[in-house]
């Protein structure tokens, strides 16, 4: 296959799609934000990975991008773009600082939308392209279908990518390009932890101090029991090479407890367990 662009690829999801995609000898242009960070995945995973400088948030970053990438490709085209790119940042929907819940939204949904108009014409995503097709693979999370407290611009971010997924994939079957959805559970990656520098003592005598204290703490044993990030990386390869990809994956542990129940469950059922494991009962 094409070589891939991956987003937010200097650790966890993202750093395990470059090497996993390295060592099946696919030619990789992960984004990063530094330049130190591009250096490090070269040195770790070798000559195959070709580090871009760039910002999901930063739409002319984004296009220098595409047009250092399409410089390196020449006549060819991209295999695929895996856009990973995510930030955490948990608080109460109805106090948490508007710039917060902004960063989210605008990193994990908006920065998806701008990598793939940035790069589809490098996919042949275009009316009327000729030649071999890549593939879209969005990374969303089981948050894209279950909203958990304190998450609530997380959950929004992850929503709206399922969503935006869902009519790209249908507006692109003009074109031959896939868009696949891959939405994890639980992975050890530093995701929410990197949440951990928010201030929280802006929260006390809200009422919602010790259930998100609660919340966070269950996240981080999630988390420390999660999948390891090669295995969603794995099934991002799957997305990538399959001859008929399925539309949407779920890679989580334990999914009888953490996808099925939760989605079939009746929902005030889902509310009432909720609200007793984390103190939500007023």
């Amino acid at each position: 296959m094409g070589p891939v662009v991956v987003t937010g690829a200097s650790s966890g999801i993202g750093r395990a799609c470059v090497e996993r995609l390295a060592a099946a000898g696919v030619r990789t242009y992960p984004t990063v934000r530094k330049v130190q960070d591009g250096a490090a995945l070269v040195e770790a995973l070798g000559p195959l990975v070709e580090p871009v400088l760039a910002d999901v948030t930063d739409a002319d970053s984004l296009a220098r991008a595409a047009g250092e990438i399409a410089d390196r490709l020449g006549a060819g085209r991209l295999g695929g773009l895996v856009n990973n790119a995510g930030v955490a940042l948990p608080g109460p929907a109805v106090v948490q600082p508007m710039a917060e819940m902004e960063r989210v939204i605008d990193t994990n949904l908006m920065g998806a939308m701008r990598a793939v108009q940035a790069f589809a014409p490098l996919l042949g995503a275009m009316p009327g392209a000729t030649g071999p097709k890549g593939r879209i693979v969005n990374i969303t999370s089981v948050s894209g279908k279950f909203g958990y407290p304190f998450t609530a611009a997380y959950a929004a971010s992850k929503h709206g990518l399922e969503g935006y997924s869902e009519s790209l994939r249908r507006e692109l079957m003009l074109t031959g390009v896939d868009v696949i959805i891959v939405g994890p559970g639980a992975v050890k990656t530093p995701i929410w932890g990197k949440g951990a520098a928010v201030d929280r003592s802006r929260y006390a005598g809200t009422g919602w101090a010790a259930p998100l204290a609660k919340l966070e703490a269950s996240l981080e044993a999630m988390d420390a029991e999660g999948l390891e990030a090669s295995v969603v990386a794995g099934v991002v390869l799957e997305a990538l090479t399959a001859a008929k990809p399925k539309p949407r994956y779920a890679p989580v542990p334990k999914p009888l407890l953490n996808w099925w129940l939760p989605r079939l469950l009746p929902k005030r059922m889902v509310d009432g367990v909720i609200a007793d494991r984390l103190g939500l009962r007023p």
